[in-house]
């Protein structure tokens, strides 16, 4: 009895300074995510103040008088210096707050929940493809290195790495849709399907499931093919990039060598060893370019007509509407963390070194 008393006296303080360190790691960790949020929103809210379009005149027109200027000036607070602007803007966000589009007049959260899911429905197909074809093709280019097969790889992967996505979607368009008609038109939908689902999620492809309409799905599959094609190429090229070099540098290991020596298979060596040691990488750099897609398509939604946010932020930009730009990149830098730490989450489940 008092062995067992001495040893449970022991591990309490233990066991109490592993959740103090615990505490002290997720306290340290939100910091930091409210440190860059902040920087990223002094950041951008400063720029915004030095582009040389008026919001005022976005919202009143050039014809107003200058009475109507200087009311319209004083509400919208654009007569109290930058440092009281910032702060009670930051104060409205605390409140979950982000103000009005001048251009559509809508609360930009509203706006924010209708335009996003069309950039996240793009940018999740397009990554699915990149990886889906990218990570093979990097690998199978690695494992016969030298070969016609990888010099082929190599010159796919430098074609859309430099290729510009915005003449390629040109292209496209001109080829398959205006020459042929292979593709249908700019937008989400034909015209004789628009409202036909409103659906909670916003996004055509989930909703047109859930709701059964399967002809409204394949139409919405049909105009989100040709830009995610072309997005997933990018992203292809950078993803069989570094596989490719992740997986020779797994080659050229001892224990590489040691399986050859026993016997083993090349497709063992390949996929049951050394790409489960790049997998924990490969995550990595998925997520990246996840990340890069996210905040990356406002080119191919300019070029196809798409209704997301690379699209809200570019017209909100050219009209110096301050309110949809700053709660865009901060949705933006939101999302860009939520993936980052769920891939961090991730690396340490599959990674128990890194725990």
């Amino acid at each position: 009895m008092i062995v067992s008393i001495s040893q449970t006296s022991a591990i309490a303080p233990g066991r109490a300074k592993a959740a103090l360190g615990a505490l002290r790691k997720v306290a340290a960790s939100f910091a930091v995510i409210l440190t860059t949020l902040l920087g990223l929103l002094v950041i951008t809210f400063v720029v915004g103040r030095m582009v040389p379009a008026d919001p005022v005149i976005a919202v009143i027109g050039d014809q107003a008088d200058h009475e109507t200027y200087e009311r319209v000036y004083k509400e919208m607070g654009l007569d109290q210096p930058l440092y009281v602007q910032f702060a009670t803007y930051l104060g409205n966000v605390a409140h979950l707050d982000f103000g009005q589009s001048h251009v559509t007049k809508n609360a930009v959260s509203s706006d924010l929940a209708r335009v996003f899911p069309a950039t996240l429905e793009l940018a999740t197909l397009a990554t699915l493809i990149g990886a889906g074809f990218g990570i093979p093709l990097g690998i199978i280019s690695a494992v016969r290195k030298g070969t016609w097969v990888d010099h082929l790889a190599r010159i796919v992967g430098l074609l859309g790495h430099s290729t510009p996505i915005f003449w390629l979607g040109t292209i496209v368009i001109l080829v398959f849709y205006a020459k042929f008609g292979l593709i249908p038109g700019s937008g989400r939908l034909d015209v004789y399907n628009e409202g036909l689902v409103d659906g909670p999620t916003h996004s055509i492809l989930v909703d047109a499931v859930l709701a059964g309409e399967w002809e409204v799905f394949g139409d919405a599959l049909l105009h989100v093919a040709a830009p995610a094609l072309i997005l997933g190429y990018a992203a292809m090229a950078y993803l069989s990039r570094m596989s490719r070099s992740f997986m020779l540098e797994q080659l050229r290991q001892e224990y590489v060598l040691t399986a050859k020596a026993k016997g083993l298979g090349q497709r063992a060596i390949v996929w049951r060893h050394a790409f489960r040691n790049i997998r924990v990488q490969l995550l990595t750099i998925v997520a990246l370019a996840y990340c890069g897609l996210l905040d990356g398509t406002v080119l191919i939604e300019t070029v196809f007509a798409w209704p997301g946010l690379g699209q809200y932020l570019t017209s909100a930009l050219f009209f110096a509407d301050m309110n949809a730009v700053l709660g865009s990149v901060l949705l933006i830098g939101i999302i860009s963390i939520a993936i980052n730490l769920l891939s961090d989450l991730t690396y340490r489940f599959l990674d128990p070194r890194t725990r």
